[in-house]
């Protein structure tokens, strides 16, 4: 009986790994960021880049209890596609929204910031982190403005 529950159990195991020809890859080199901690680096002008067309978008006023969004357009810039592994909000009250796929050289899409301001007041200057496969690998952007109270 033990052998047949085990049997079971490794049948599920092997049968539950997707080994699908079909997801897409994506290749090591795409990844590698020749950056070293010295702060030299190799291959600099090879690798991708993030431009903005702006780093900080001031909400102006808003009424407390608005959920607000501003999308930051960006360009890669650089000679290999840009992938962006995470965003790292400042606050919980900041959600960013961003592509999951590789960006390909001049191509433009955007990163979505979403601020709750329930629960609070008076001025906010907020940022959010973008770590990239880029030289510096991390950026920031900011979203700011005034929360009006009833």
């Amino acid at each position: 009986m033990r052998f047949l529950i085990y049997s079971i159990f490794l049948l599920l195991f092997i049968t539950s790994c997707n080994n699908s020809k079909d997801k897409e890859e994506i290749s090591s080199d795409l990844i590698n960021n020749p950056a070293t901690a010295s702060g030299k680096t190799k291959n600099n002008k090879k690798m991708p880049e993030i431009t903005f067309e702006k780093t900080t978008h001031d909400f102006g006023e808003i009424a407390q209890g608005e959920i607000v969004s501003y999308a930051f357009k960006f360009t890669n810039t650089g000679k290999r596609e840009l992938i962006i592994s995470n965003i790292v909000p400042s606050c919980g009250c900041t959600v960013p929204k961003f592509p999951k796929r590789p960006i390909k050289p001049n191509e433009s899409d955007f990163i979505v910031i979403i601020f709750d301001s329930k629960g609070r007041k008076d001025k906010f200057f907020k940022n959010v982190s973008i770590f990239a496969n880029t030289i510096p690998d991390m950026k920031k952007l900011y979203i700011k403005g005034f929360i009006i109270t009833k």
